[in-house]
């Protein structure tokens, strides 16, 4: 016990020192002054990773933000040199392709880091960088390898091409954001973060070539040693891959020596180098998660895989089901602490992933390493790679769709405690016969109770639907299910996640009609998300070609995906199956309002089934009143209102109550910035005697006819999950 507390001590010693150091240095002077006084200045710079895209796309000019080195600043008063770590935002193409290691010169406004790391400050640049001689011979490899697995991957399905390289080399550039909410709803992203498993994988590998040739200890260390330094200039020196590298190198000193029952020494030496020699790491989430899923194979993993050895589970099937449960359990706590969430669909997705992975990565590795040399070689091995992977998408996708995938849990240092003791208390419980007894059969009992009630309360979407609302966050996306997998969509939302993942809830997978009421980002911005896997048959546009980013931004793809783009006239009537649109506005092209686009926003009534919709876009004011003076009363008579503009104040009340809708449907974001809705203009709305329902408080909202008549039901958000 003593010498547990020396070392706890010791460890605390080393850490704060070495905290305190490199806080000294980020705030020492002149920098720390020059950053607070946000200071030009021509910089000194050395890329320490990869540039990557940051902020919203589509949204301003693209920006890419990496750490570097900062050498030297001249500013009109003096020149000082120094050594200080920095975080770059630079909003111009021409950093996109730097590679880490790379000397740069440029000017640019210094500013101080938010505190949330040891940065010592934020460099803010517009112009291209200036380069100084090459980066080191590793990072151009590394780069020229990187590159060759893209273009290996060039052929396969989006999907998987945006999948493969985040398996290899932790490269999620082009992952489709829906597959990485699916991966984080089914708690597999560690899968696309390189980590210990990826390294044990291609040391595995070697080591059984090794095995296989007869290599004694010490040149099996040698080749595997050599292996993992070119595995990790491949994927480049992450946190998570920084921990399993140094665990890595410990085990072939370990294996080197005989010395090979070292492996939780190891880990804790790994863990207490690399936060000595950077601090930033003990708050790096990734580097967490990494490090408590290794101690639980290590710590925990054993000892269940023993326990199933001895009920007679093959040895194979045993191990398959003690390292994911293993890991998971090590990492719920860290999870729920973060994110306020528990998955509880996490253990069986990753259960029948994994078996996949290794298949994937080796393949994968293999297709990087031979591309520069053998092109089509690499993509035959990147195809075969593909289908382990196509595999992972399977799994992620229909776990991510599965009921309460997620649990909500208290969030912060508590309840991450309070997760750890209870798990802490049941791994101990269940070594207890009767304690097994009794939970097996309350899960039973659970699981039996549970159906009769869902075959009662039914699922989503809910049967006799017409109408839904889509919780995409601040913005509008709406759906008219047409039976069969179809249905028409009016707008998208300001990302692609949100729009797709209400579409697979819905079995969406054909869309006739894609009405696009006006282009500001918020409802064009989610585009891909319908684009991606389904079939568009035709595109209804406003006429008017404001804002010119997002116009032109639809009309590409419209271009690209060869859908045709059709802009109606006040009158026009669509009928696709039993649903028929009616175009009401705009009468005429509006200018000089408040907002232009909002004010010619696509006004569209749906008629199903003797039911109306009034589907309204961001019609302020002075559409609104031209519609009403146009059309008439009674043909803004509905039951179902898309409340326009997100239930801004901008309302024309002859118009709403013309409308007179039993329901009123609001799209707006939850404590979004602009303060919407308007809590006079629902509660006048409800006074009226409307039922107002809201994305942000309620989630998905559908109108849904029942023998009685309309109904309304909602679909929350899974706990835990953020709007766009």
């Amino acid at each position: 016990m003593r010498w547990a507390v020396l070392a706890f001590l010791i460890g605390a010693a080393c850490g704060g020192g070495a905290t305190a150091a490199q806080l000294v240095t980020a705030h020492a002077e002149p920098l720390a002054g020059l950053a607070r006084a946000q200071t030009r200045a021509t910089l000194s710079l050395t890329v320490s990773s990869d540039p990557h895209p940051v902020g919203r796309p589509g949204v301003g000019p693209p920006t890419y933000g990496f750490d570097a080195r900062l050498n030297r600043i001249t500013t009109a008063d003096a020149t000082t040199r120094l050594s200080a770590r920095v975080f770059v935002l630079a909003s111009n193409r021409d950093w996109a392709g730097l590679l880490p290691g790379q000397r740069t010169t440029v000017d640019g406004r210094l500013g101080p880091s938010d505190g949330a790391d040891l940065d010592a400050a934020v460099v803010s640049v517009k112009v291209p960088p200036t380069l100084v001689g090459r980066p080191p011979w590793t990072q151009r490899a590394a780069g020229s390898l990187r590159s060759g697995l893209q273009r290996a991957c060039v052929g396969l399905p989006t999907q998987v091409r945006g999948l493969l390289p985040g398996l290899i080399d932790g490269d999620t550039t082009h992952l489709d954001p829906a597959v990485a909410a699916a991966f984080r709803t089914t708690g597999m992203t560690h899968l696309v973060a390189v980590s210990g498993s990826n390294v044990a994988m291609i040391i595995g590998c070697v080591l059984l070539m090794c095995r296989w040739s007869r290599a004694g200890p010490m040149m099996s260390a040698i080749v595997c040693g050599i292996a993992l330094i070119g595995f990790v200039i491949l994927v480049r020196p992450t946190p998570s891959v920084l921990r399993a590298s140094a665990m890595g190198c410990i085990g072939l000193i370990a294996l080197a020596t005989g010395r090979v029952r070292a492996a939780v020494p190891a880990l804790a030496t790994a863990v207490t180098a690399l936060i000595v020699y950077d601090p930033a790491l003990a708050t790096d989430i990734g580097f967490g998660l990494s490090t408590f899923a290794t101690a639980g194979l290590l710590l925990i993993a054993p000892h269940w895989r023993d326990a199933l050895r001895r009920r007679r589970v093959p040895r194979g099937a045993a191990e398959a089901l003690a390292v994911p449960a293993a890991a998971q359990v090590a990492c719920s706590p860290l999870i729920a602490g973060f994110s306020g969430t528990v998955s509880i669909i996490a253990v069986p997705a990753n259960l029948v992933a994994i078996p996949a992975v290794p298949a994937a990565t080796i393949l994968g590795v293999g297709a990087a390493v031979i591309s520069p040399l053998w092109p089509s070689g690499a993509a035959f091995f990147a195809w075969l790679a593909s289908w382990p992977a196509r595999w992972l998408l399977v799994v992620a996708e229909r776990g991510a769709a599965a009921p309460n995938a997620v649990a909500a849990w208290p969030s912060g240092v508590w309840g991450a405690l309070a997760l750890a003791m209870i798990l802490a208390a049941a791994i101990v419980a269940v070594r207890h016969r009767p304690v097994r007894i009794v939970a097996a059969v309350a899960l039973v009992a659970g699981a039996i109770g549970a159906v009769p009630v869902r075959i009662v309360a039914g699922g989503w979407p809910p049967s006799g639907v017409l109408f839904v609302i889509c919780d995409v966050g601040q913005g509008d996306g709406s759906v008219l299910p047409l039976g069969g997998g179809a249905a028409i969509v009016v707008d998208t939302g300001p990302e692609p996640t949100a729009i797709d993942g209400c579409l697979r809830r819905l079995g969406i997978d054909r869309v006739p009609l894609l009405v696009l009421t006006h282009f500001h980002e918020d409802h064009v911005g989610g585009l891909a998300g319908v684009l991606d896997g389904r079939h568009v048959g035709a595109m209804l546009v406003s006429p008017f070609d404001d804002p010119t980013a997002g116009y032109g931004d639809v009309i590409r793809a419209a271009t690209d995906d060869h859908i045709p783009v059709t802009v109606p006239t006040i009158g026009e009537i669509l009928t696709y199956g039993a649903v028929r649109l009616t175009v009401l506005g705009p009468v005429a092209r509006v200018t000089g309002t408040r907002s232009d686009p909002n004010n010619n926003s696509l006004v569209i009534r749906a008629d199903e089934a003797g039911e109306r919709l009034l589907l309204t876009g961001d019609a302020e004011i002075e559409e609104q009143t031209e519609v009403l003076a146009a059309v008439g009363a009674a043909a803004l008579k509905s039951d179902v209102l898309k409340m326009p503009h997100h239930g801004s104040a901008y309302q024309d009340w002859p118009f709403l109550s013309a409308a007179d809708p039993a329901a009123v449907f609001v799209s707006v974001g939850a404590n979004n910035e602009y303060g919407l809705p308007s809590v006079a203009a629902l509660d006048r709305l409800a006074a009226g005697g409307a039922r107002v329902l809201r994305t942000d408080t309620n989630g998905d909202l559908a109108a849904v006819r029942t023998t009685t008549g309309l109904a309304v039901s909602v679909h929350r958000r899974q706990p835990g999950q953020r709007p766009p």
